[in-house]
């Protein structure tokens, strides 16, 4: 169950911060101003013109998406409050924007994106609240990437008998960095 709504959160949070983002930048009021021999003047404007700080709200849901990916434990569940206020902020905005806004020529539009739009900050806020509740259950990512601590060369000490045998001489080069350094000064490493 905790991959399971570990995923569902993920993709909760991506699809309602892009139904959000899509929504605000939707017209959501048209007025046509008539003027005596020429055509109306049109003014559109969109959720973004009129609540613009929504816009960046559901810019954050997305960053924020992609956080949940990048945490684990308790910074994933702080990630998922700060998923959840933002969904909430995005719902108030949809909210605030569309309950003053005269949509004039808009017709339908300017009742559905609005409503769209409040419908991602839902969506983002329950993503939000299940990752704050769940996500320090939830996997987290590969570890194979993580940066390791590199242990110290060990300085090996010659034995007696390997001491004594002569060095053969071997075509292949053992340190690579000596075969490079051969190059640069003009040898070929290769010649016996």
């Amino acid at each position: 169950m905790t991959r399971r709504s570990y995923y569902l959160a993920l993709l909760a949070c991506l699809a309602g911060a892009a139904l959000a983002l899509y929504a605000i930048t939707r017209t959501w009021s048209i007025h046509l101003t008539p003027r005596p021999g020429m055509s109306a003047l049109r003014e559109a404007r969109t959720g973004t013109d009129i609540e613009p700080w929504v816009t960046g709200l559901a810019l954050v849901a997305l960053a924020g998406t992609g956080a949940l990916l990048a945490t684990s434990g308790w910074a994933r569940r702080a990630v998922g409050v700060l998923l959840a206020l933002a969904g909430a902020g995005i719902v108030t905005g949809a909210i605030l924007g569309r309950a003053g806004l005269d949509p004039g020529s808009a017709g339908a539009a300017g009742t559905t994106w609005p409503i769209l739009c409040a419908l991602g900050g839902l969506i983002v806020l329950a993503g939000g609240a299940t990752a704050a509740r769940l996500g320090h259950r939830w996997p987290r990512m590969s570890a194979r990437y993580d940066r390791k601590p590199v242990p110290p060369p060990r300085a090996e000490t010659p034995t007696p008998a390997a001491a004594e045998q002569p060095k053969a001489h071997s075509t292949t080069v053992a340190d690579h960095r000596a075969a490079w350094d051969a190059l640069d000064r003009g040898d070929d490493p290769t010649a016996t």
